[in-house]
């Protein structure tokens, strides 16, 4: 799906739980001229997401769902969706796993970015498995979202030299720098 000049910008939702820094980067990352994309949604299950000012902050329109009724909410996220007109979804640490149905129900990418070198550590304290494993390097990877928890096609990934005196804080501070220059990156690759 590559775009020609003067063609419109792919819409896209952020899906968010927390302080929502990957989502910062790619706010940036969508208002530079040569970026594919542009940011229309975001979208969370936490109201107490601080990610959610950046929607305040550049006037993006924000939506929290409760996901107690799972089925249910993903099928009122998927008619929000499409009204909204969305065609990429970026996973920009969303603690909520999407479920098959919803997957095949939207028609368009899901992309996420993960604290690992998937294959390896996926889920959840991928820096601590990290750690405790004495892996020599972690990283983080931009991958395509299937059903099977961090196991969709991968888009890129980030290689990060685990130093001897890391720590979870401290290793999760420079793989965090990373992820805010990947998840563009990726984009870059995909649509161009």
């Amino acid at each position: 799906m590559a775009l020609s000049a003067g063609s419109k910008k792919i819409r896209t939702a952020v899906f968010i739980s927390g302080t929502g820094s990957n989502l910062k980067s790619l706010i940036k990352f969508s208002k530079l001229k040569k970026s594919p994309i542009s940011i229309d949604l975001i979208l969370s299950n936490n109201k107490k997401a601080k990610g959610l000012l950046l929607g305040k902050m550049f006037n993006i329109k924000i939506r929290i769902f409760n996901f107690k009724k799972n089925t249910f909410t993903e099928k009122k996220i998927l008619l929000f969706l499409k009204k909204n007109k969305i065609d990429l979804i970026c996973l920009a640490g969303f603690m909520k796993i999407l479920t098959k149905n919803f997957i095949k129900n939207f028609k368009g990418k899901i992309l996420n970015i993960h604290p690992s070198l998937l294959p390896q550590f996926k889920g959840l304290n991928t820096h601590e498995r990290a750690l405790k494993n004495n892996s020599k390097y972690s990283g983080c990877t931009v991958h395509f979202v299937s059903p099977k928890l961090d196991s969709g096609k991968i888009i890129n990934q980030k290689r990060v030299k685990i130093n001897k005196n890391d720590t979870i804080k401290s290793l999760a501070r420079r793989i965090l720098i990373q992820e805010h220059k990947l998840y563009p990156k990726a984009i870059m690759k995909i649509f161009n």
